[in-house]
């Protein structure tokens, strides 16, 4: 396919509050026995199952190269389907970079994980998969492409496509300020975190 001389449209900034964006990609209850059968024939890859809880990342900024995002579902151990965005990175960037997960246990109440990473040398990833159900944060894009049958995905990392016919969304770049995000489950390829620091505390500490 030719690709488009750039314009000055070609370059995209906003604010991004992407909560239902797996829900509007599913027409329905039709499309949920669709990813089951997708699922079981192996058209949809679900590499592990999920845990019971959803944690928080946050960043001061995330700057990537080769982005594609598109509605996916992902499984728990007792098979139930749980509908997500997957923005799939090929190489990234985190400033600062916040995760937390917190467990409430009978007797002793909440107990908080956190991990925090990046704060003078920023974490690197690629070919990073994010299966997230909340995004939100100041974003650019640069050569975005919006509406694009999330099959034919080709900015993003190998893998970086989703079911023909559901909507997707791509760019060449993309930079994102004051992320936020809550999510089931990451995957990368290779996931480097300068200055790691992880602390388990009693009572709900997130990060944001």
């Amino acid at each position: 396919m030719r690709k488009a001389p750039p314009t000055d449209t070609d370059e995209v900034v906003g604010r991004i509050q992407w909560k239902r964006f797996a829900a509007l990609s599913a027409p329905g209850v039709a499309l949920t026995a669709a990813l089951g059968v997708a699922l079981s024939s192996g058209a949809l890859a679900a590499s592990f199952a999920v845990s019971g809880q959803q944690f928080k990342v946050s960043a001061d900024r995330l700057t990537g190269e080769g982005f594609a995002q598109y509605g996916s579902i992902d499984t728990n151990a007792r098979g139930e389907l749980l509908p997500v965005a997957v923005t799939a990175i090929r190489s990234a960037k985190l400033h600062s970079l916040c995760q937390s997960v917190v467990t409430s246990l009978p007797v002793v109440g909440d107990i908080s994980l956190n991990l925090t990473a990046g704060k003078t040398t920023p974490v690197t990833a690629t070919d990073l998969f994010v299966d997230a159900t909340q995004l939100s944060g100041d974003a650019a894009f640069t050569n975005i492409e919006i509406g694009r049958d999330a099959s034919t995905l080709d900015k993003g990392p190998d893998g970086g496509q989703g079911m023909q016919d559901l909507f997707g969304q791509q760019a060449d770049d993309i930079s994102i300020s004051g992320l936020k995000q809550v999510a089931w489950a990451t995957n990368a390829g290779t996931f480097k975190l300068a200055g790691l620091n992880m602390k388990v505390t009693k009572g709900k500490k997130e990060c944001f």
